[in-house]
């Protein structure tokens, strides 16, 4: 039971604070970070901190839906409570096992989080808390209870609570006061409560049936209806304002049979599998083959978004972000609708491999981190993007809608970070976590999970759960599919070893280790070391997952080429620039074509290249139409040579000159013949490529020097970048040593502000005026002020005795503080000493000490 000083109950939050042992005090700015900056100065500071509306608000925010019940039955209940007051109110007269089980722990989670204080004969919520919790006519209460029978009589003429008293049957009193009492003691007395209620007429009982649960307050007319008037006579409906009357809180505690939430929700609702998978049982083998699948897919549609912005990705629009129309090419690249796309945007940009290059006219562009993600085994370069994703604070679901100021809000756009993402995707795993391996959740029954463990952050006041952190867990669970952490909706084995807290085994998270809905632990952020771990422990577990990369491929007649697999990267590359893609799935299919064969003889291949590679890596021999047509293609490459002149064309061919000039599609070119094996053109030499290829030719580009020129994509790369920092909602949870170094110097504060001094003697006669100055100082608790020569005699005295004094100090900047000080030595002007303040050995000088004082015990 926390005591205060002298083993006297704690008057203030502060005294009960003083109470706890510093482990309390770790767990109090664990769960409330925004208390630790700066740090307070002592436990006064500290309580007044916590009981700030904004940290008041943040704190309840994170509260279940049973602990945030307790607090609000705290709320309606007077102060101070006893524990089996709560108790009752929560349980009602008849008792409820659960409830009282769950009990303890909900007043334990509220005072260790110093919303309530005071033992367990004296609890009190903290007064802001009260305020925001409390009924009133302005903000009503979730318990939907109204004011008591004092608050709502207040202003009421003493004649006519004489008049309510005469008809519920109550002796007449002297004074207002007294006939409060005395109306209250009849509501809370559940004999002769019954007893009025038995004589009302049924429409009465009715209409407090209506009330009971709440809202309290009706309406009422100028002439109302005899059950109305009937309960207006006894005090049951009270004035509320001229037009309206409420039901008094002890009158509804009755009729509630002394429940104060018409649904107490003590144990967290439990997460049910998905209908078909109860059904047909778990299939942990299927889940990891299927995720894995994705995680490869997820791979591929990440070089793909590379390769297509290789060259220069989209522009940068003023405000930032892709465009509707860039975003919509972008969906078509790769295949997939546009919000799809949105997300593998916004994951390569919150894993660093997208970003803005900086130049003049900015686009995106691949960062030189891509190159580096591409050397890395795909087993770690899906956990590096799982990582990110797990981390990132920007939401692609977010894409398309709009702001508050109505504007779109863009892909890559700035507008897009939520601080919540983060806390509900490792929520949304944990939880998955805590289910059979192979079973898939119930949505709906995970979204009830959710909205249990934050019920503030997940009510939307119109009856719909449509709120950020419900849309959040949707796109999360959309997400996870998409990026193969999840198999058919049930968390993979490399998952699981991705959220292990630790390299050992990878063991589900349990349900009972968060009944409580209490995410602490998840919501700690990840030291670099501790992810690279985690990376470390997804790789391993997906790589047998994963097929072996193959080197080679199956030719066919048709002039396809089939990849049953992924390839080699060199293989895939190279591939990809002789042919084109057909299909992607399992197998991928390439196609060989007239336009692939030149693209890679352009790139610098040759002919006999070309049936080398293809020899090398098919399992099936060359067909022959595919020979030929590299052959073909290969004959007729650079047979024409085209130069900047504008541009020329040349050829030892007189007849394929004549034969350009005499169709009609090169007259766009204005061509004219300038020698008999020369063509000049007014086009620009890329233009002239172009358009002699559309005829139907296969001309090669020429250098200044005459030779063949080859083409290759030019590799446009970012200056480096760092992935974007996440944007976190509210502090981040502090580590353990900061949460001791800063419990150390509240406690080291606190005994400066607290501790006890000898008084400075009263001066007589004429004496010193300073001494006056400081007794006084010294009677009001006030740092005393002292003269030089009186600080210099008394910090010297303390260092040939080994004792403590009180100082109080001014610092260069000057800001004034109370410290504790130990001196050893006193030269120069400056006095050294050990500082119990600062747990440390500090050197001041004599002219800022403003006072000193002795200690009347030597602090240990």
């Amino acid at each position: 039971m926390p005591e205060g000083t002298g083993g006297t109950p704690p008057r203030t939050l502060a005294e009960a604070l003083r109470t706890q042992g510093d482990g309390s005090l770790v767990a109090l700015l664990r769960a409330r970070p925004d208390l630790l900056n700066p740090v307070p100065s002592d436990l006064s500071q500290l309580a007044t901190r916590a009981g700030t509306r904004a940290s008041v608000v943040r704190a309840l925010e994170r509260l279940d839906r049973f602990t945030l019940q307790t607090a609000e039955a705290l709320a309606v209940a007077a102060e101070p409570a006893p524990y089996d007051t709560l108790r009752a109110l929560l349980t009602g007269d008849e008792g409820d096992p659960e409830i009282e089980a769950a009990l303890p722990r909900a007043v334990e989670t509220l005072r260790d989080r110093a919303l309530i204080w005071g033992a367990d004969d004296r609890l009190r919520l903290v007064r802001t808390a009260r305020e925001l919790l409390a009924p009133s006519p302005t903000h009503p209460s979730p318990t939907g209870l109204g004011p008591t029978v004092a608050e709502a009589t207040a202003g009421m003429s003493p004649g006519r609570l004489q008049e309510i008293l005469t008809a519920a049957g109550l002796p007449s009193t002297h004074d207002p006061v007294s006939a409060v009492a005395s109306l209250t003691a009849l509501f809370t007395d559940r004999t002769r409560m019954a007893a009025l209620l038995d004589t009302a007429p049924v429409e009465a009982l009715s209409v407090l049936d209506r009330l009971v649960w709440g809202p309290p307050y009706g309406e009422v007319t100028s002439s109302p209806t005899p059950p109305v008037q009937w309960l207006r006579d006894r005090g049951l409906l009270l004035p509320a304002t001229t037009r309206t009357v409420v039901l008094p809180r002890e009158a509804a505690l009755h009729l509630r049979a002394g429940r104060a939430h018409r649904t107490p929700e003590p144990v967290a609702p439990a997460i049910a599998p998905r209908a078909s998978d109860a059904s047909t049982g778990a299939r942990p083998q299927v889940v990891d083959n299927t995720a894995a699948g994705q995680a490869y897919t997820a791979l591929a549609t990440i070089e793909e978004l590379a390769k297509d912005w290789n060259e220069g990705g989209p522009n940068v629009l003023r405000a930032g972000g892709l465009s509707v129309r860039d975003l919509k090419r972008t969906a078509t690249a790769l295949d997939v609708t546009e919000p799809v796309a949105a997300f593998w945007v916004e994951l390569a940009y919150a894993a660093g491999l997208l970003a803005a290059d900086g130049e003049t006219d900015e686009r995106y562009a691949p960062t030189p981190a891509y190159d580096d993600w591409q050397e890395l085994p795909a087993p770690e370069q899906w956990a590096r993007l799982a990582t990110a994703w797990l981390t990132a604070t920007r939401t692609a679901g977010l894409v398309g809608s709009q702001d508050s100021k109505g504007r779109t809000l863009a892909a890559l756009g700035p507008d897009l970070d939520r601080g919540a993402a983060p806390e509900v995707r490792r929520r949304i795993l944990d939880l998955l976590a805590t289910l059979p391996e192979g079973t898939a959740p119930d949505p709906e029954s995970l979204l009830g999970r959710l909205r249990w463990e934050r019920p503030l952050r997940g009510a939307s006041g119109t009856g719909r759960h449509d709120d950020l952190r419900a849309r959040l867990a949707a796109w999360t669970l959309n997400e996870a599919e998409m990026l193969g952490i999840t198999g058919r909706g049930a968390l993979a084995s490399h998952a699981r070893a991705l959220l292990a807290p630790d390299a050992t085994d990878t063991p589900a998270v349990t349900d009972a280790a968060r009944a409580s809905g209490d995410t602490a632990t998840t919501d700690v952020a990840r030291t670099p070391a501790e992810l690279a771990g985690a990376r470390a422990r997804a790789a391993r577990a997906l790589a047998p997952l994963l097929p072996e990369p193959l080197d080679h491929v199956l030719l066919q007649a048709d002039l396809t080429a089939v990849a049953p697999g992924p390839l080699l990267r060199p293989l895939a590359e190279l591939l990809a620039i002789a042919a084109d893609v057909e299909s992607k799935g399992g197998a991928t299919v390439y196609r060989f074509t007239p336009g692939s064969v030149r693209r890679a003889l352009d790139a610098g291949q040759s002919a006999s290249d070309l049936h080398d590679f293809l020899r090398n890596h098919s399992r099936t021999p060359v067909p022959q139409p595919l020979a030929y047509l590299i052959d073909d293609v290969a004959r007729k490459h650079g047979h024409l040579r085209v130069g900047a002149a504008s541009a020329y064309v040349r050829c030892d061919d007189e007849a394929v000159l004549d034969e350009i000039l005499a169709d009609k599609r090169s007259q766009g070119l204005r061509l004219r013949r300038l020698a008999p094996t020369v063509l000049a053109a007014h086009a620009d030499a890329v233009t002239l490529l172009d358009g002699l290829r559309v005829m139907g030719f296969a001309p090669a580009a020429e250098s200044a020097e005459g030779d063949v020129m080859i083409t290759r994509a030019h590799a446009h790369r970012t200056p480096p970048r760092t992935a974007p920092a996440p944007v976190p909602d509210g502090p981040p949870t502090p580590d353990t040593a900061l949460l001791s170094a800063a419990v150390k110097a509240i406690r080291a504060g606190d005994l400066a502000a607290t501790v006890v001094h000898k008084p400075v003697p009263e001066p007589s006669g004429s004496g010193s005026a300073a001494l006056a100055s400081a007794a006084a100082a010294s009677r009001n608790g006030a740092l005393p002020r002292t003269t030089s020569a009186e600080t210099l005699a008394t910090v010297q005295a303390a260092a040939m005795t080994g004792s403590a004094v009180w100082i109080g100090y001014v610092n260069a900047e000057g800001a004034a503080s109370q410290r504790v000080i130990a001196p050893v030595r006193v030269e120069g002007g400056y006095v050294t000493g050990y500082d119990h303040t600062a747990d440390e050995v500090r050197t001041y000088p004599l002219h800022r000490i403003t006072g000193v004082a002795e200690l009347a015990d030597d602090p240990a």
